[in-house]
């Protein structure tokens, strides 16, 4: 395989990626705007930490769990930036 088949497929799975992280953040803004409905925080660390267990679990590499751990907490910092501003 050449070197620009290699960038055109990763060029796909970034697009995907972009779809995936979109449609995550809209299933996060109605998590936000239903926890605020009931009186319950943005924030819950004990779900963030079973959500990265279960991912680093999960995990097969070639990404160690160290990578995981920074790209979801970045995921999760922004989804809980989108539900504490846009709700």
């Amino acid at each position: 395989m050449s070197l620009e088949q290699w960038r055109q497929q990763i060029d796909e799975i970034d697009e995907r990626l972009l779809e995936l992280l979109n449609e995550r953040a809209a299933l996060a803004l109605q998590i936000g705007r239903a926890k605020r409905a009931r009186g319950l925080p943005i924030y819950s660390q004990e779900r963030e930490a079973q959500i990265l267990q279960r991912l680093c679990a999960l995990n097969r590499g070639p990404l160690d769990e160290q990578a995981i751990r920074q790209i979801f907490s970045q995921i999760f910092a922004e989804s809980r930036r989108l539900q504490e501003t846009m709700l």
